[in-house]
């Protein structure tokens, strides 16, 4: 068979891969825990359920205009203005299937082949291929002085003729830092002075913890005109618990949004006219879902970090948002994806290899689960790697018993 080029050079996404395996082993009846998942366990707002089943009860589900329905532009508007004090246009906006395809749809409009788009590592997983997928090449940045903090030194060494884009994902997945504000100031005029696109990928800016001051990047920027090159993508899958709806935007100038408008019209059409709606009761209903989801995760976050720092030699780092943790294993294995497949193997607890996120031996490790699934997890994972640990594990009733050293 034959496939093309581009094609060849995509990898499956890993954290779908892990969702679908987790899936397969429950319907099985083993006792998994996920502990690899981004996905919030709260329900979705009640104000998101009411306005999809007014809808759905209308009878009247058409197609929706390619970039979003009057009335989701309008949320959106409002929500620029309510959490980055901007005010803006319905033609700068575009609403998308996820932050995913915003995003997807923004590299389109802007990369030539060949064409460079920089991200500090560790970074998404799927930041590489979707450059791939617009035949341009991804560069990832390691910090310098190796943290999860990057400087824009680290940024300008990497910069050449090719580079198009620079993209930034604050707090990030998969450390869960938030980078700071020199930082962010810096980038966002490095950007304009270089003639860059700067792609904010915001969609954990309202999770964030330990009264840290939620930063805007439109603070910094000089160039608020239709000429800027700034790209502001969120979305409701994270901070309302509605992964499953499959809503996101973005945010830039005119000219940008109409051509985006013009690739997403003919890759889909508009999103679900009742996901929109839904998404519409989201950003417009009571808020404090939110704020009930970043104190869970808060305090999620500080026992999975109790647990970790149980390990010996285990390298943690404390998130600053998220619901990710980013811990160096690399004392039990190099080999990330070795590891990671060793823990579901003997003890049936999911993580996600580094390697996906650009530096192996580390394991990315998600808290939006229950105490009881973190304090778990952790405890079988300790079991299966601490040599120090009893011979036997019971998970329910099942007896395991440690054949390997």
């Amino acid at each position: 068979m034959s496939i093309s080029q581009i094609a060849r050079s995509i990898h499956a996404s890993p954290t779908l891969a892990l969702n679908e395996k987790a899936a397969i082993l429950r319907e099985k009846g083993d006792p998994v825990i996920h502990l690899g998942g981004g996905e919030p366990k709260s329900r979705a707002p009640i104000d998101a359920i009411l306005a999809v089943a007014g809808h759905l009860n209308s009878g009247e589900i058409r197609y929706s205009p390619p970039d979003g329905i009057p009335a989701l532009k309008k949320a959106i508007i409002y929500y620029t203005e309510e959490f980055y004090n901007r005010q803006v246009a319905p033609e700068n906006v575009i609403a998308s299937g996820g932050a995913k395809q915003a995003l997807m749809v923004a590299l389109q409009t802007i990369l030539n082949p060949q064409e460079e788009v920089i991200f500090p590592s560790p970074y998404w997983v799927s930041y590489p291929d979707m450059v791939r997928l617009c035949q341009g090449i991804p560069v990832p940045v390691l910090s310098e002085d190796g943290t999860f903090y990057p400087r824009i030194k680290d940024i300008e060494q990497r910069i050449s003729s090719y580079t198009k884009a620079v993209i930034i994902n604050s707090p990030n997945n998969p450390s869960g830092a938030m980078y700071s504000e020199e930082f962010l100031s810096d980038i966002v005029q490095f950007c304009e002075k270089k003639d860059l696109y700067l792609i904010m990928d915001d969609i954990y800016h309202r999770l964030i913890f330990d009264n840290k001051k939620r930063l805007n990047c439109y603070d910094y920027a000089k160039d608020l005109s239709e000429n800027s090159k700034l790209i502001v993508i969120n979305s409701v899958s994270k901070q309302y618990a509605m992964t499953g709806f499959r809503i996101g935007w973005a945010v830039a100038n005119k000219k940008l949004i109409e051509v985006m408008t013009n690739i997403q019209g003919h890759q889909t059409s508009g999103t679900s006219v009742l996901m929109q709606k839904a998404a519409v009761g989201a950003i417009n209903g009571v808020q404090s879902g939110v704020e009930s989801l970043r104190i869970t995760l808060e305090n999620n976050r500080n026992v999975m970090l109790d647990h970790l720092n149980s390990f010996t030699g285990v390298k943690t780092f404390k998130p600053d948002g998220t619901f990710y943790t980013f811990a160096d294993f690399s004392v039990y294995a190099k080999d990330s994806n070795k590891l990671s497949n060793f823990l579901i193997d003997k003890v049936q607890v999911l993580t996600v290899p580094g390697v996906e996120f650009g530096l192996d031996g580390f394991l990315r490790l998600s808290y939006c689960g229950s105490i009881k699934e973190i304090t778990e997890g952790i405890e079988r994972m300790k079991w299966a790697l601490d040599p120090d640990s009893p011979n036997e594990l019971y998970i329910g009733d099942r007896k395991l018993v440690r054949d390997w050293t």
